[in-house]
Parts: structure tokens; sequence; C-alpha cells
């Protein structure tokens, strides 16, 4: 017995330190292998021959709060107005939204009264774009100026099939929820970073991301992850999906950590519902430069790392219990200061107090526990595609 407790918790360890340090050390190391064998030559993203047609689309469901500073902010984008066609569809939307976007000629407004979900609303957007590439906004985002062309610029390869921009979370030093956030999505855009330099990027944030148009098939409409589903869908058709960190979207944090959870909640059942229709990324026969990175930063993460944590925890305290010897009982107090100090940044961030080394590991918890949440939505089928969006701050001064 003693040594399946051995057994469970060493490979429980492994699994959720290469989850979340070791895959980002290991993928460094061959890409500096790479590097010494293949080296690159500086790519001059600065070129500004480049200017296709674009189609730059929204799809905004009731954001009349916030859809004047988003039409302002994509109205001011540097590209030549008349190179990019600006499509807005706001299907189901009934605060107005659709209204407010019909007072600016510039922008071609999409409306139907029926809900039926983004995915549903895209599809059929898609059927109205006439540029050769697409680039997809988050209607509660502000991009940089020159977005577009830092975009667009990818393309000039042929291998590119979509590029990912960056997601900038837009919080004060005092915002809980933005410091766990934001710190969440710093270290992601190092693996996507280093991702790409190695192959592609493992899956594009819908707050910004382009792609060829010739490239995009209609998704099924109770698809959850619609961002993701469509960049993978890219790559299983054997091209690249880069990255583009000077083409950012900036957000504000989920208003509330109940409504961070709910976020996270949507997306780890969409996670699920993703692997399954992605199941020929499993096969390293068939698609050999994808599957390692797909499993080690997507799939770990939303199966067996949460899975790992309960399991270590257990099965050091048995090996303590067992007497196993002086370093499992080392390792059991860090994993018990770790459990603490999470519970203690839950109280302190319910009570908006900033302390970092606490919030931190409690916002990696949180995540995790979001897992179980979302992977048990998704097995009852109670996560819809037509989702209640969460609410964030929608102040960015």
């Amino acid at each position: 017995m003693e040594s399946w407790f051995f057994f469970i918790f060493w490979i429980s360890l492994f699994i959720l330190f290469y989850s979340y340090i070791g895959y980002g050390i290991l993928l460094y190391i061959v890409i500096r292998v790479k590097r010494l064998f293949f080296p690159s030559g500086s790519e001059n993203q600065e070129e500004v021959s480049f200017r296709p047609k674009v189609t730059f689309m929204v799809a905004a469901y009731n954001e009349a709060s916030f859809i004047r500073e988003k039409i302002a902010n994509t109205l001011a984008l540097d590209y030549p107005a008349d190179l990019l066609e600006i499509i807005f569809v706001t299907d189901g939307s009934t605060d107005g939204t659709d209204a407010i976007i019909a007072d600016y000629p510039q922008i071609r407004v999409l409306h139907e009264p029926a809900r039926k979900g983004k995915t549903v609303a895209i599809n059929r957007a898609m059927s109205f774009a006439t540029a050769p590439y697409v680039i997809f906004s988050d209607a509660n985002t502000l991009l940089n100026k020159d977005a577009v062309s830092r975009l667009i610029s990818w393309f000039r390869d042929p291998a590119t099939g979509a590029v990912a921009g960056e997601k900038k979370v837009i919080a004060a030093a005092d915002d809980a929820e933005g410091m766990g956030e934001g710190a969440y999505w710093k270290y992601e855009s190092l693996l996507k970073k280093w991702d790409a330099e190695l192959y592609s990027v493992m899956g594009a944030a819908g707050e910004l991301f382009a792609i060829r148009t010739e490239l995009y098939e209609p998704i099924p409409a109770d698809t959850i992850l619609d961002d993701f589903v469509i960049s993978f869908g890219v790559n299983m058709r054997g091209y690249k999906v880069k990255y583009a960190p000077d083409a950012y979207a900036m957000e504000t944090p989920s208003a509330s950590l109940g409504e961070e959870y709910k976020r996270k909640v949507r997306i780890s059942a969409g996670g699920f519902q993703s692997m399954g229709m992605l199941l020929p990324l499993f096969n390293v026969f068939r698609y050999p430069r994808i599957t390692w990175q797909y499993v080690s930063h997507r799939v770990l993460r939303w199966t067996l790392a949460p899975l790992c944590l309960p399991l270590a925890l257990l099965s050091n305290i048995a090996l303590v219990w067992l007497q196993a010897g002086n370093l499992y009982t080392l390792v059991l107090g860090l994993q018990l200061a770790f459990y603490i100090a999470s519970a203690a940044g839950y109280i302190l961030a319910r009570k908006g107090i900033k302390v970092p080394y606490c919030y931190i590991p409690f916002y990696f918890l949180f995540m995790n526990i979001a897992v179980y949440h979302g992977f048990s939505r998704f097995l009852k089928k109670r996560q819809s595609a037509v989702w209640e969006r969460s609410e964030r701050r929608i102040n960015f001064s």
C-alpha cells in the first residue's frame, strides 16, 4: 500500500510541476536548441507596404453602455478606411445596441431579434465578409491604434493561417481580481510567444485574433469556445497560428470574484467540449508538430492537473502517517502553507485587500476549482453556448 502512495504522490507532483512550470522550461530549452540549428532571420514586422482589404468584425450582445467607446476606438484604428470593412453583429440584443451602431454609417450592423449565441452570430456574419482576412474583436475591449497593421503583417507568410493578438487586463493597483487575472495573462503571454516561435500558438483568445477568410469553416452552434475551436481548425488544415504581441486588446477585469468564477467555469466547460471536438489533435502521428504543445499547454490543465492537486495532498498525508521520511513531512508543510495562504487570499480578497503572496495562490486554486465545476456542467450539458457574459469594470481610466 505504501508503494502506491509513493507512486501517486510523485506522479501527481510531476504532473502539477510540468503542467504549470516544467512545460515552459522545456519549451524554452527546445527553442534555444532550435535557434542554434535553425537561426531565423529577423522578421521585419515594420513593413507597411502590405495593405490588403480587411474585414473587422465585432459580436456585441447588450453592450449599449460601452458600445460608443468601442466604435470610437474602432474608427480611430490606423488603417486605410477604404481597406477596412467594419461589421458589428448584434443578434439578440434588447438594449438598443444595434440602434446606437446604426448612427455610424461607416459600420455595417447586422441584427436579428432572436438570440442564438455568439457562435451562430459569427457564422452568419462571416457570410457578409468580403475581405481576404477577418479580424475578430470583443465588444468590451479597446485596441491599440496600429493593431490591424500588426496583425495583418504576419499574413505575408503564406504558411500563416491565423494570428493571435495580445490580451491586456487593465486594473488599478489595489484591484484584487485584476491582479490575479493580470498575472495569469502575463505568464500565458510568455508561453504563447514561445509556442509560436516553436511552431504555433495553442489557441487564440477571442479578444483579438485574425484569420484568412478562406480558412474559416462554420462551427457547430453549440460551441462554447468559438475562438479556441476556430484557431485549432486552422492548425488542423496545416497552417500556423502566429502571435502578434504588439497588437493588443485592453479590457478591465471581472467586476467581482463571482463574475470571474462564472467566466472560468464557462471556459472550463468549453475546454472539455473542445477536447471532444478536436480529438484528432491527440494523434501525434497525424499532427506531430501540434500534439505535444496542445497536450502540455492545454489538455493537462483541464484534466490531470486539477485532479493531481487533491491526490498530491492526500497521498502526502498518508506518507507522513506511515512515517515515510522527513522529506514528506517538509512537503506536507509546504502544501498546507499553500492552502492556508489561499484561504487567507480569499478572505482578504472578499474585503478588497491586496496581498500578492496570498492572492496568487488563491487564484491558482480558484482556477482549478472552476475546472471541477466546469466539468460537472459539461457532463450535465448545462453550459449553453448562449451564455450570460461576465460583468466587467468598464472604466478604463
